[in-house]
């Protein structure tokens, strides 16, 4: 009997496996949306043909099987590449809220907290900085200046 504790990071899932978990709801989303094709088209079929289906019952079967089976054939592909793409695009609009939340939590923690404030103003003036660095204060807290009136962070 193993009695060893794994650690929190033991259990978290590898992107490997988060990966993994994609397909199978592309997959799903895929399945049934071909589904839902190939019933509306088996639908218009059967309202097409209702008329002479009174009198050729087997034979309308068969159409509306034969339709059935190239409905599948022909939707397949594109069902496929639909799903995909609504995949993808949740998949980074979700990815993009989850963000836009981060930071205005991160934001509104900022707010009340100084030293993160001033780690946030140095991150930030880091990254807006020149290829070159400052050479002396004057030049650094005129960046600070513009920074802060560009990005509306000074407070009234």
């Amino acid at each position: 009997m193993n009695t060893a504790t794994k650690s929190i990071l033991g259990q978290m899932p590898t992107p490997a496996a988060a990966a993994a978990v994609a397909p199978s709801s592309t997959k799903l989303v895929a399945s049934l949306m071909l589904a839902a094709g190939v019933a509306a088209l088996v639908v218009i079929t059967n309202q097409m043909i209702d008329t002479w289906a009174e009198t050729h019952v087997v034979a309308a079967w068969l159409a509306l099987w034969a339709v059935a089976a190239l409905a599948i054939g022909l939707l397949r592909g594109v069902t496929r590449a639909l799903a995909q793409n609504l995949m993808t695009g949740l998949d980074s609009w979700s990815a993009q809220v989850a963000r836009r939340r981060a930071d205005e939590r991160l934001w509104a923690m900022a707010q009340t907290d100084s030293r993160l404030m001033s780690d946030l103003q140095v991150a930030m003036d880091r990254a807006v900085q020149d290829k070159a660095p400052a050479q002396n204060l004057e030049t650094l807290m005129t960046r600070r200046a513009s920074r802060m009136v560009r990005d509306r962070l000074y407070y009234i």
